[in-house]
């Protein structure tokens, strides 16, 4: 499933799209206006995408408060006690959203795995790496692109996980 967006002309700069150029890597750019607390319901409408292919960018914490980035599906979330299992934490937790921006240099609604502030360990759910083609934050809120999963597997080197909860 691949994805266009005739009504972006204009490249659009950010932290991670410097970090997918420095890699070579191929993708479409996907603006879309912004809602507080909107969420992938809102960009996956937008664009007229499925949700599920639609990949939020999460910061979470583990009990020694060191952050970590985890990558979902827009329409599952995240079983907090299954990740902290699976990376051996007693506890993992999502950021406050001051922290959130602190830890990864984007505000929270435009966060990418791309041009991370802090170094961090990135998870993915292992059902992303099954699609084609998948939008995902480029840096700024309102702002998506498109790439083939595998992609992110080769640029951000996430761990693989299983910790999706059907909504």
């Amino acid at each position: 499933m691949g994805f266009t967006n005739d009504a972006m002309t204009k490249h659009t700069e950010t932290p991670a799209t410097v970090v997918l150029k420095q890699h070579h890597v191929v993708y479409t750019e996907h603006v879309y206006e912004y809602v507080e607390h909107g969420g992938t319901a809102v960009s996956s409408a937008s664009l007229g995408v499925d949700e599920h292919h639609v990949v939020k960018t999460l910061i979470f914490e583990d009990d020694a408060k060191k952050p970590l980035c985890v990558l979902m599906h827009g329409d599952r979330k995240v079983s907090t006690k299954e990740l902290a299992r699976q990376i051996g934490a007693k506890r993992v937790a999502p950021c406050k959203p001051e922290d959130a921006t602190r830890h990864s240099g984007y505000q929270v609604g435009g966060c990418s795995p791309f041009g991370l502030r802090k170094p961090m360990p990135v998870y993915i759910e292992k059902t992303i790496l099954d699609l084609e083609t998948v939008l995902i934050n480029g840096g700024k809120r309102g702002f998506l692109v498109g790439l083939p999963p595998q992609e992110i597997s080769r640029v951000v080197q996430p761990v693989v996980v299983a910790v999706a909860l059907v909504d």
